[in-house]
């Protein structure tokens, strides 16, 4: 898996905002959704690969 330096922060910043969502569900301060850690994980890992493969910069690479 090769991502570019934009592509890896998007995915960082997506995983933390996803991290704190569950953290607030774990400590009972906002529990607005009812799905588990590992279906928010898949979720995010292809909108990370989605995003990857339209990336030109990935696609560079990529092809090296």
């Amino acid at each position: 898996m090769i991502e570019c330096k934009k592509c890896c922060q998007v995915c960082g910043i997506l995983l933390l905002i996803l991290g704190i969502l569950f953290l607030l569900q774990d400590l009972e301060i906002w529990n607005f959704w009812n799905i588990n850690w590992y279906t928010a994980l898949f979720i995010l890992v292809g909108v990370g690969k989605l995003a990857m493969s339209k990336c030109p910069e990935c696609q560079a690479m990529g092809k090296k």
